[in-house]
């Protein structure tokens, strides 16, 4: 067994927590056991993933969306008190990496994402570190590229076509990330992924000439926290197992 202080401390050291100022608190949310054997891991700390790691036999649980965000009603009433009241009585531990696992270089949503869908790495973007680009080996129209991206992830992405030129050169974020959309036009991108999309991406992406694709927020932060698991299962012996809640979005 593996205790969970020093499981926490590899965490913050690998993920290097201090240097981000997040919307909420990363490491360990919520305490429970002292020792850690099996470890859960999801994108979102909800209900359905809480119980799924129990029936498992989870110690602790990992995920990239955990509790306590910033200006949100911080009492533990309605869907918080059910989620807490559930990780208490199983004395699960919650451990949540939201913005250091997006921008990890190896194990991180961004990274991750890269690898799964087979786009090189050239850099991140100086103005937003956040903000990675890349290229495909070779270039791609639209609709072959939206086809790829199906296969990968199994889910058809949102497609905004702004122009008709080929993509090659591609810049991506994970999770809600369409505010990026200028920034990637504007460096010279032929398309740019996020999770997410507003009403305002479609005039935006048709103005500066690039290709949106829309690529779900649960979709696009399902690869990080699974490799992140399989690393700390590696180093510590544990038994892992991620846990994947449907989610459209």
């Amino acid at each position: 067994m593996t205790r969970l202080t020093e499981l926490q401390a590899y965490l913050d050291a690998l993920l290097q927590v201090s240097q981000f100022h997040d919307y909420c608190p990363n490491g360990l949310q919520v305490e429970g056991k002292a020792e850690v054997l099996r470890l859960a891991s999801g994108v979102t700390a909800s209900v359905a993933l809480i119980e799924q790691a129990q029936a498992w036999g989870a110690d602790a649980l990992l995920v990239h969306h955990g509790y306590f965000w910033k200006n949100e009603n911080p009492a533990v009433i309605g869907a918080k008190r059910q989620r807490l009241a559930r990780l208490l009585a199983a004395d699960m531990s919650l451990l949540a990496y939201h913005l250091p696992l997006d921008a990890h270089p190896e194990y991180g949503n961004n990274a991750q994402l890269a690898r799964h869908l087979g786009l090189s790495v050239d850099g991140q973007l100086a103005a937003e570190p956040l903000l990675w680009f890349g290229h495909l080996a070779t270039p791609a129209t639209s609709h072959d590229f939206a086809q790829l991206l199906t296969t990968r992830l199994a889910r058809a992405p949102l497609v905004i076509s702004g122009s008709e030129r080929l993509i090659q050169r591609v810049a991506w974020c994970s999770g809600a990330a369409q505010g990026f959309l200028e920034q990637a036009a504007q460096a010279g991108m032929d398309a740019y992924l996020s999770g997410e999309v507003s009403e305002a991406s479609t005039h935006l992406a048709r103005e500066y000439g690039i290709h949106y694709f829309a690529i779900g927020h649960h979709a696009s932060e399902r690869y990080g926290v699974q490799a992140l698991g399989a690393q700390l299962a590696a180093q510590f012996g544990l038994s892992h197992q991620f846990i994947d809640i449907p989610n459209p979005v």
